[in-house]
């Protein structure tokens, strides 16, 4: 009875984290903004100031110096995020255009040739003794085709009367358009400020949930799961930093980057980039296709030259700047970081696109710790060694 009540209630639990993975998602990203609060908040009591006001000051602060970049760049953002939206759709045209003019190279023989032997074939597939008729041949085909009876004309239907408009028709007409609006913007409203209380509260006593979380293990236990824990908070909170910086650089070099280029729209595309630095992998190739795009609406050469400069820029983010702020941290494997953010987009969206990479660092924390250590009595391993090292062959 006891296993069957402890299976029971673990499906329960994933039952119930299955239908509410947007609330435990953002729970969690409020949890590793606040370790990253945290850490500023250690800071402040080193000049004696208490957590309960560090805490809400370090998060205003942050706050107040987005919305003021926000308010001294808000009138460029909004020209050129105006000019990225009406220039945008005639420079992804060019970008077609380009294409189809250079498929009549070697491409367009071989889809040529593909196409006149499909059309070969699917003649070849009509009935025996049925002429072939060529694009050449329609008109004598045309001609020689007897003519079909002329069809038979009804008289129309009478169309149904139009429904009254009433009041509450016009009021369901209304809130169909106007509540899913209402709802999403509702829904981000409610997620942001959840994750701002959340990193306060976190950040004030983060010993409290420690306290807490110790209290579900048994105490021979619980010395381990600290130290799991306290390896999992400090890797995830290197992350957010990490993270934080690159978007920062990132924008900024790449603002640099496209002004000196002249491409048009700099500044939103500088923008854009840094905030899609967040997602990593996916976040700079979707960022790179608009500003290759506007490229082309001067020439193909400056698209290129864009191109070759974002590549650069990713190129010295993953080889220079990432290595050396995640120094100490964890190593996260490429291929299983594009495979993580595949699954968790699928699974979830664009919410668990965003989570994809903290939960795969957290887990890869406690799998090396917890299994590697502990089951299979390796090593753990560190950033930048060799993973056969002692291991027998």
């Amino acid at each position: 009875m006891r296993t069957a009540a402890l299976v029971i209630m673990m499906y329960l639990v994933v039952r119930l984290v299955w239908f509410a993975n947007p609330l435990f998602l953002t729970a969690f990203l409020g949890i590793l903004f606040g370790l990253a609060v945290g850490s500023g908040v250690d800071l402040l009591c080193r000049w004696h100031i208490p957590r309960g006001v560090g805490a809400p000051l370090v998060v205003l602060a942050f706050l107040g110096l987005l919305v003021g970049f926000g308010a001294w760049l808000a009138p460029t953002i909004h020209e050129q995020a105006t000019q990225l939206r009406r220039q945008l759709p005639h420079a992804i045209d060019r970008v077609e255009s380009t294409i189809n003019d250079h498929r009549k190279g070697l491409l367009g023989i071989v889809f040529g040739e593909f196409s006149n032997e499909a059309r070969v074939d699917s003649a070849a597939t009509t009935k025996p003794g049925a002429p072939i008729v060529t694009p050449n041949d329609t008109t004598a085909a045309a001609a020689t085709r007897p003519q079909a009876p002329a069809p038979t004309v009804q008289a129309p239907a009478p169309a149904p009367a139009a429904a009254p408009v009433t009041p509450n028709s016009e009021l369901r007409s209304v809130t169909r358009y106007l509540f899913p609006f209402l709802s999403s913007t509702l829904e981000i409203v409610t997620g942001i400020l959840i994750i701002l209380f959340l990193s306060i509260y976190i950040a004030v006593d983060p010993g409290l949930y420690h306290r807490g979380i110790m209290h579900l293990f048994p105490h021979g236990r619980r010395e381990r799961a600290g130290e799991v824990l306290s390896a999992v908070a400090a890797v995830l909170r290197k992350w957010l930093v990490t993270q934080l910086i690159a978007m920062l650089t990132i924008g900024v070099v790449t603002t640099i980057v496209l002004l000196i280029l002249h491409v048009k729209a700099a500044f939103a595309l500088g923008l854009l980039s840094g905030l899609l630095e967040f997602i990593p992998t996916v976040g700079p190739i979707i960022s790179a296709l608009p500003a290759i795009a506007m490229g082309f609406l001067d020439s193909p050469e400056k698209a290129l030259w864009v191109t070759i400069a974002y590549v650069c820029v990713q190129f010295m983010e993953n080889h220079l700047l990432i290595p050396l702020l995640m120094k100490g941290g964890v190593d996260l494997p490429p291929a299983l970081t594009i495979l993580s953010q595949a699954l968790m987009a699928i699974l979830f969206g664009f919410l668990g696109l965003m989570c994809a990479v903290p939960i795969l660092a957290a887990s890869m924390v406690a799998i090396k710790m917890l299994y590697v250590e502990g089951v299979v009595g390796d090593k753990q391993i560190g950033p930048g060694e060799n993973p056969w090292k002692g291991v027998e062959t």
